[in-house]
């Protein structure tokens, strides 16, 4: 009996239906997922783009940068936009381009895009736009993730994907999850009426609402004090109100306290008035232990929480702080309460098995991530951008665009060796040209300059001392995983050259403009106290429990031997007696040899006087590459006492001044005296 065509076209297909609905229904897999097409989100897709790497982008607005649409909402930036520094380098003048993304397109500074140095919001979506755009940075729009959970798997990168799933459904697997969501979540306080009070995220920005009124705000960040400042000249007063007392941030050197401008702050008009008496004020109190009770006039009035232990009492009947005392601060009523409490990372999202949490009281707005900015409970999450500060909360610049866009690049290096392969990026020089690599960084690099204490340059010595590798901004608590997670070795010692301020300068109590506070003095360069270079020198590496037991305020754990470089006024350290001396001093003193260049003459009288040459002269003149000098500047060594007549007792070389075989000089000499000859002087020495 033949078999109909309806028939077989079932028995067909039947195994596509039934033996293989997990491929059917597969997620879209990619190696690297980002959250959030923010400022850290693009800068990460920037580097999986140059590195050919398969990723994408989700971002559940229209366009890059949504956060900047709406917020700040009066629209003014408190990051510097620094146009001219009297410099060219490029490296340099991105220490004070706190707005820039790291890219090789010139046209994508910040300075091409606003003339403001407190520029407008508006500037910043445009400049994202432009870099997403300019890019061609894969980037879904209109794709919001919903959820986040974990599948596990042995064939994983982690052991595990990461399903993501959108507002529509669709599914998408990840081997690398990275979170640029940044802080999204308002701060709430729970007390008795708090249902009464205005957040900052919907308040009016119109100051013609508020004409004629009493005003209190709750917090002291840069949201309140940019919402005060907008209705200053136009309310009766204006009173703000916070657990704790006002950090500025030339006190604090961090960047997220309030700000100055000139001789007035950023969004600072508040404290001006009410220091110089015209009824505004600032005042301190747990907003916990408070309530709002609103009156049948519509009045506002802040009493104390435990006065309405008994809730059946009506509004006019509950007691108020001044029937006690009758000079209660806030005695007076409000028209207007406002919360302006920051923000906090939004957690919804991600399952349960992905163990994301949040830190103790005081950082609990972000989650826990390690120092290579990995999740604490989940391998492969990574967290970046301003969600990451629990790193350097209150410490660093790592919750700000200019901080995080080299916290970023390390780890994408970090992730670029673990799941690629590719060793940490390093050059090799020879030994003689240490002193000169760790200046050039010291004043050039940026990273160093704005991740202080957080990322560092580190140094690693080959066999015999004769050369080195120059790693850059490398996670400074990861020393100890450093061979691990790099692919380099450090097994000759090395350096870890850290920017640092001095340890008892700063702080909300210190008095940071008091007489003196500048060290003038090599001698005493282990007190300076404004920004400088620190270098660290160890014969080994770390251990894990040398890092997480390190003394107190110290960054790293005691090294073999430590040195700082003079502070300096202009954060110009190029002094040849007070910076560069000391410095080379210091690097010779560790490596047990001279770093000096050398003229083919001294060489020449080195290799007759004495058993080991300095390296300049191991590795040049006596590979007929040393050094050498023209007739009128060996005359003039002469006549100063600086070397022998030679010449005059044998032959006389030819007028060009080479000794045979020896080619020209291509740079000038650091040091042209012979190292068995007297010095009067430092500055004979350099």
């Amino acid at each position: 009996m033949g078999l109909s065509p309806g028939l077989l076209l079932t028995m067909a297909l039947c195994p596509a239906l039934t033996l293989h609905p997990a491929e059917a229904q597969a997620p879209a897999h990619r190696d690297y997922c980002v959250l959030g097409a923010g400022p850290a989100g693009l800068q990460m897709a920037y580097f999986l783009q140059r590195a050919g790497r398969d990723y994408v982008v989700f971002e559940r607005a229209s366009g890059p940068g949504s956060f900047f649409t709406r917020y700040p909402r009066h629209r003014k930036l408190i990051s510097i936009n620094k146009r001219y520094t009297g410099r060219t380098n490029a490296e340099f003048n991105l220490r004070h381009d706190w707005n820039s993304l790291l890219s090789h397109d010139p046209r994508l500074l910040f300075r091409r895009y606003s003339q403001a140095y407190f520029p407008d919001a508006g500037d910043m979506v445009r400049y994202l736009g432009d870099f997403a755009g300019r890019l061609g940075l894969r980037v879904r729009y209109n794709t919001t993730i919903a959820h986040v959970t974990l599948d596990k798997d042995r064939r994983a990168w982690n052991g595990h994907y990461f399903i993501l799933t959108d507002q529509k459904g669709q599914e998408y697997r990840c081997s690398v999850l990275l979170v640029a969501t940044g802080l999204s979540v308002p701060n709430l306080v729970d007390f008795p009426g708090s249902e009464y009070v205005e957040g900052y995220e919907s308040v009016s920005v119109d100051p013609e609402d508020f004409v004629g009124q009493n005003v209190l705000i709750l917090g002291r960040g840069n949201s309140a004090f940019e919402t005060a400042e907008n209705i200053l000249g136009v309310t009766n007063f204006v009173h703000m109100l916070s657990r704790s007392r006002v950090r500025l941030s030339w006190a604090t050197h961090y960047v997220g306290d309030l700000r100055f401008r000139g001789p007035r702050a950023v969004n600072n008009g508040l404290l001006d008035t009410y220091q110089l008496k015209s009824l505004d004020g600032l005042l301190e109190s747990d907003l916990t232990d408070l309530a709002v009770v609103k009156d049948p006039k519509g009045k506002l009035h802040v009493t104390l929480k435990f006065y309405l232990e008994d809730s059946n009492q009506s509004a006019e009947a509950i007691p108020l702080p001044q029937d006690d005392s009758d000079n209660f601060a806030m005695r007076v009523a409000y028209d207007r309460v406002i919360r302006c409490l920051g923000w906090k990372f939004d957690f919804s999202i991600f399952n349960k098995t992905l163990r994301l949490s949040s830190g103790s009281e005081f950082s609990k707005k972000y989650p826990l991530v390690r120092p290579s900015y990995e999740s604490k409970g989940s391998r492969g999450l990574f967290v970046l951008g301003t969600a990451s500060h629990s790193v350097d909360y209150r410490k660093s610049a790592g919750g700000f665009i200019h901080g995080f866009r080299y916290t970023v690049r390390a780890v994408h290096r970090l992730l670029e060796h673990r799941h690629h392969g590719v060793a940490w990026p390093a050059t090799e020089h020879p030994i003689t040209q240490l002193t000169s690599s760790v200046l050039r960084r010291v004043n050039e690099a940026s990273g160093l300059y704005q991740m202080f204490s957080v990322l560092a340059d580190v140094v690693l010595l080959k066999e015999n001392g004769t050369a080195f590798e120059y790693l850059e901004e490398f996670p400074m608590q990861m020393l100890a995983q450093l061979e691990a997670v790099t692919g380099r070795q450090a097994r000759h010692g090395l350096f870890v050259i850290n920017m640092e301020y001095g340890r008892n300068f700063s702080g909300p109590d210190k008095d940071v403009f008091f007489y003196d506070r500048s060290v003038g003095y090599t001698e005493d360069a282990w007190q300076s106290n404004f920004l400088h270079p620190v270098i660290y020198y160890y014969r080994h590496l770390p251990t894990e429990q040398e890092v997480r037991f390190r003394p107190a305020d110290w960054p790293l754990p005691r090294p073999a031997a430590i040195h700082h470089i003079l502070e300096d006024f202009l954060t110009d350290w190029t002094a040849p007696v007070s910076h560069i001396l000391p410095l080379r001093r210091f690097l010779e003193n560790c490596l047990g040899t001279d770093l000096r260049s050398f003229y083919a003459e001294s060489c020449f009288l080195f290799a007759l006087t004495r058993q080991k040459l300095p390296p300049f002269c191991q590795q040049g003149y006596l590979r007929m590459q040393g050094l050498v000098g023209t007739g009128s500047l060996r005359q003039h060594r002469v006549e100063s006492g600086l070397l022998q007549d030679y010449a005059a007792a044998g032959k006389r070389r030819e007028d060009s001044g080479q000794w045979p075989g020896l080619r020209e000089p291509v740079d000038q000499p650091q040091a042209p005296g012979p190292l068995d000859q007297p010095l009067n002087s430092n500055k004979e020495e350099l």
